[in-house]
């Protein structure tokens, strides 16, 4: 999973600058509007984000970072276990805050997983690190936990005002799962869901259940992935239908020899368990699956898939599913379509590449924003912004937001103006329409 991913590779020592930032200046790209939000300093706002941001109903954003935060915190990645941060309309910019800086140990650190923004507006998420210390999973560093962050009880003054965590779970990385880098959902009755990558008896993840279980919470696997058709390593966070029903991807197991090309999957609720259906496993000529899935209203599943990088579709049929490619990018050779995807009234999927784009970022490039347009007979690809590497940013790996303007949010793993180890600390940015 780290050698996917290259965190430590990229990371080698971070800045220590913090404090309150707003919004920083604009490019013109095309009809649209290219604007840098925040670039990270590696000190307590954290630094180089690498999942998609969350939005409440306000338009505020919600994000995490992996790196960055306390000071006193040291990992194998440099200094800081990462941070999770708020961005809020101030007059015609934005305002940045820190809101929890996880520190080592038991607390938590590296959190990737998208943060889930609840009803009442607290914030659950996990972190892939931390923990239980003596739990020493394949990368040394704590098997993950899920936390729950709440604004503090009391009136406070300053705009910049920590949040408290509650450690909800620590995985221990045996039958409950390790390495929780997906983030969770909620039902509506307050039960968490999530993935982890590795873990359980085969070592290959697990889907579980945290519940409400007196004054704390009990964990339950509710799926034990096993490797071949069963698929294993699932990528995603799952998603919920109408009726209850859970789904996500894995990124191996399936039915293309080796380790797989990874599976779509259904967990069904069925009396005091849960039933697998695999829903497709992938050819290696159809790509691997990295990122989450999303619904539309008639109830088709869409994705994006890796080397080669392309959108695809998932639609019910004769009892079963059915799968069309409907954008293919075979000129990225790197694995770059890893982000979940989002889609608008219109019926538009918006999504990233970490590399390819306009600017050479070490003969890789530097990424790009695009929108896929339904059109008569096929989908119509758009490059909506190219990174250049530079204060703008690069590597944008997570996904994206849309506001109900239709702007469009996200982040930047690299790039930026300040400096983390090698390479940029990373940067929030904006299109807007």
């Amino acid at each position: 999973m780290r050698s996917n991913r290259g965190w430590e590779t990229r990371i080698a020592l971070l800045a220590t600058t913090a404090g309150l930032f707003i919004l920083l200046g604009t490019i013109a790209v095309q009809a649209q509007t290219f604007a840098v939000l925040h670039e990270f300093t590696g000190g307590a706002d954290g630094s180089n984000p690498y999942s998609s941001l969350a939005m409440d109903r306000g338009g505020n954003l919600y994000g995490v970072v992996p790196f960055g935060g306390s000071q006193g915190c040291e990992t194998q990645n440099g200094i800081g276990c990462g941070t999770v941060f708020k961005l809020a309309h101030r007059g015609t910019g934005w305002a940045f805050s820190t809101l929890y800086e996880f520190t080592q140990g038991a607390g938590g650190s590296i959190p990737v997983g998208t943060p889930f923004i609840a009803s009442d507006g607290t914030i659950y998420g996990t972190t892939d690190g931390g923990g239980n210390l003596s739990c020493r999973d394949t990368f040394g560093d704590g098997c993950g936990t899920i936390y729950h962050l709440r604004p503090q009880p009391n009136f406070c003054a300053s705009f910049s005002c920590p949040w408290n965590n509650t450690l909800l779970y620590t995985f221990t990385g045996g039958s409950d799962g390790s390495d929780p880098y997906t983030g969770v959902v909620l039902d509506g009755a307050g039960n968490v869901y999530g993935t982890t990558y590795a873990g359980g008896s085969s070592q290959l993840g697990v889907a579980y259940e945290l519940s409400h279980s007196g004054s704390g919470w009990t964990e339950s696997t509710i799926h034990t992935f096993v490797g071949g058709n069963d698929g294993a390593n699932p990528t995603s966070t799952p998603i919920f239908d109408s009726s209850g029903n859970l789904y996500g991807a894995t990124a191996n197991g399936g039915g293309c020899g080796g380790t797989g090309c990874g599976t779509v999957f259904q967990l069904m609720p069925s009396g005091s368990g849960w039933n697998e259906n695999i829903l497709y496993n992938f050819s290696g000529s159809f790509g691997t699956p990295l990122g989450g899935l999303i619904f539309d209203p008639e109830g088709n599943l869409y994705g994006s898939v890796s080397i080669p990088n392309g959108v695809f579709e998932l639609s019910p049929s004769n009892g079963g599913w059915s799968a069309t490619l409907l954008y293919s990018n075979e000129s990225l050779e790197l694995q770059s379509f890893r982000s979940t995807l989002v889609r608008d009234a219109a019926g538009n999927l918006y999504g990233t590449s970490e590399f390819g784009g306009q600017s050479e970022c070490s003969g890789n490039g530097c990424g790009f924003v695009y929108k896929l347009t339904p059109s008569s007979g096929g989908w119509t690809f758009t490059q909506l912004y190219s990174f250049t590497g530079g204060s703008d940013g690069a590597l944008p790996i997570g996904g994206v937001v849309l506001d109900s303007s239709g702007n469009i949010f996200g982040t930047a793993f690299s790039g930026g103006t300040h400096t983390c180890g090698s390479q940029g600390c990373g940067v929030v940015w904006e299109i807007s329409q």
